[in-house]
Order: structure tokens, then sequence, then C-alpha cells
């Protein structure tokens, strides 16, 4: 087993490593205050290929891998998560499940404009009364004639501020469990009439993603944008979910290793009792429990990645990493903000912002409950 990156993949890391210093990290702080994210660089993103890393160049991609894009992942999330989660969830969730499920056709019509930096992609998933109970989903989709009419609404929709086509999933058939009955759409939201984007939701972290409620008020949707087979969304919502939790594991090992960088640059600077806080033991020590750590969490994120990539089931080893990982990103950015003491607190340092935007990796794409379930379920308990 080799545990290097090739030549390829170290380039593609100092190229995601180039960008997030020159072009997110002078922003990153202006876009959390202001709780929006910077058009300019979201269009610096599509045009460099940012939001098409592991599809084919035949739809328009970058032609990478998996692994190329946990490695943009964690370098992007190492100076703002906002931006790790405005990439993982048009690549993993809406990106993914055209790929794997839509017909020649809608790749070419709605995946192509995606991977090639033309239009922005959303997952609509969640609701408000369901939130991980997905079986407990309300919004429907009646057939009628040619089409479609769907109403409800979907909460916590990451880039739906500015996104232009959605992965929308509702309910075609209430007399069955929603594992049978929901079926998903590909939806426009800046042009299909009856849709409507609320501002976004206040949120303690990732605060410069765009996050809102999307309502779906009798909305007519042509059949030819059903997505696989009607009354299978739920194994597509699913296999997008398993995608998305190895993006969400190089999100969390980007915010640790961010934050812990940022620690140890400031103990390298900063005195107590004439030395510099690094040259002390105790320090030292703390340091390389919480990098071995974070380097356990990234091994875990390549391997998930590199199974995913060779057509593996990768379903339980994301789960293996979304857990670890989030649980390391909380504890090291923590430990950061304690190690920086009042000056780790104050909005002056970016350790602050890391550990709120750390939280939210134990809870999106599925709790650390979810994951246990699904590491489980792969073990032959019974």
């Amino acid at each position: 087993m080799d545990f290097q990156l090739s030549k390829m993949h170290l380039l593609q890391q100092e190229l995601y490593r180039k960008f997030a210093e020159t072009e997110i990290k002078p922003l990153a702080k202006d876009m959390d205050e202001e709780e929006v994210y910077s058009p300019e660089l979201l269009e610096k993103m599509q045009k460099y290929g940012f939001f098409g890393i592991p599809y084919s160049k035949e739809y328009g991609g970058v032609g990478a891998d998996t692994l190329a894009y946990t490695l943009c992942m964690e370098e992007v999330s190492k100076v703002d998560a906002s931006t790790g989660i405005t990439i993982s969830v048009h690549t993993s969730l809406c990106c993914s499940c055209i790929n794997e499920f839509g017909t020649e056709e809608q790749k070419q019509k709605y995946l192509r404009p995606l991977v090639d930096g033309s239009k922005i992609g959303c997952y609509g998933l969640t609701e408000p009364g369901a939130g991980s109970d997905v079986q407990g989903a309300q919004t429907v989709a009646v057939e009628d004639g040619d089409d479609y009419v769907i109403t409800g609404s979907k909460v916590f929709t990451t880039n739906s501020g500015f996104a232009d086509t959605c992965v929308l999933f509702a309910l075609t058939d209430r007399s069955v469990p929603a594992a049978k009955g929901m079926t998903a759409f590909i939806v426009d939201l800046k042009e299909m009439p009856g849709i409507t984007v609320s501002e976004n939701i206040e949120r303690m972290g990732i605060r410069a993603a765009s996050n809102c409620i999307v309502t779906y008020d009798k909305v007519r949707v042509p059949k030819e944008r059903v997505l696989g087979k009607v009354g299978g969304g739920f194994k597509i919502a699913m296999k997008a979910l398993d995608a998305g939790r190895i993006g969400i594991a190089a999100q969390a090992v980007g915010i640790a290793q961010g934050a812990l960088n940022e620690a140890i640059q400031y103990g390298k600077e900063r005195k107590q009792f004439g030395k510099t806080i690094n040259s002390f033991q105790n320090t030292q020590f703390k340091m390389a429990e919480l990098q071995t750590k974070i380097d356990a969490a990234r091994l875990l994120t390549w391997r998930a990645a590199k199974e995913k990539d060779n057509h593996g089931n990768y379903g339980p080893y994301a789960a293996m990493a979304k857990l670890f990982a989030s649980d390391v990103a909380n504890e090291v950015t923590r430990a950061a903000v304690q190690f920086m003491g009042g000056y780790g607190y104050c909005r002056e340092y970016p350790v602050e912002r890391m550990m709120r935007d750390a939280k939210i990796t134990e809870i999106y794409e599925g709790t650390s409950e979810v994951m246990k379930m699904v590491i489980s379920g792969s073990m032959k308990l019974k």
C-alpha cells in the first residue's frame, strides 16, 4: 500500500494551496463577518475548474479523481470552511447524482454546465419538520400530463442563494414509505415559476456559505427532468450522502490542520516567562498529539477516496472518515483557541471562526450517530 501522493496529486495539491492562500484567505474574515459569499471569488473558482474536479473531460470536467477533490477540499478549508462546503455540495451532492443516475441527454444538458464552470448546483433533501429523518419528508410531486407538480419546502439548502440547478427530492407515491415513493428531479431554481428562495438562515458557523429555505409552490417540472427511476429517489439521495461524507471528512481535516497551523505560528511568536510558548515541552507534546490525530483523519479520508475511485464499497469508509475527522476538527479547534487564550477568543485571529465552523462537520451529511449506524451495519454484527 502506497501512502505517498503521486507527482500529479502533489502538483494539484500545491495549486489548490496557492489559490487558497492568495485568493480565499484574504477574503475569509470579511465574508464571515458579512455572512455573504464573494461573487467574484465564486466566479474565479468556476473559471479555474474547482467545481468539476472529479468529473470526466467528456462532460466538461477537469478529469481528475476523488482523491484530487479531497486535496482541494482540505486546502480551501484550511483557510475558509464556507468555501469548502460551497464546493462540496455542488460536487459531491448535486453533480454526483446527475453523473451517476442521469441519462446521456441529462448529462449533456444539466451536468456539463455544472462541471465546466457555467453553473452552480445545490441539493434539496432536508425538510423543516424532518431533519435527518428523510422518510419523514412531506414535499410531494403530483403527476399531471407531461409534468410533475411539486409542492413543499426544503431547509438548509446550501448554495441555494446563487445556485442555478437543484437536485430535488419529492414524494411521488405517498401510499408507500419514502424509501419506495421518493423521486429525484433536476430543477432550475432561477427560471421555474413558483420557486421562492429565502434570505440566508443565520447560523453559528460557515456563515459565508449560502444556506436558505427553498419553497416550491405548485412548480411544474417536465418528466424529462426526472432523475433515475420514478420511486428511486431515496437510493439516489443515500448514495449522494455516502459520496458527500468524503468531502466533509476532507473539510474537517482542513479545518483542523488550519487551526493547528495558526496555533503553531502563534506559539513561535508569543513569549511567556522569557521563552516562546512552543519552547515548552508540554506545548510540544500537545501539538504532537493533535497532529497525529489529524494525520489519522487524513489517511482515513484518503482511503475512502481511493475506494470510491476504485469503484469499491466506499460507504462505510466514508462514514468512518467523516465520524473521526469531524471529532478531530472539533477537538483541535477548541485546543487552538485554548492555547491562544484571550487572543484565540478574539476575531482578530481565525481560530475562533474555525471552532465555530468545525461544529457543523458533526451534523451535516449525517450526525455521528448516523455514521455509527452506517459503520456498524457493514460489520455483520448479527
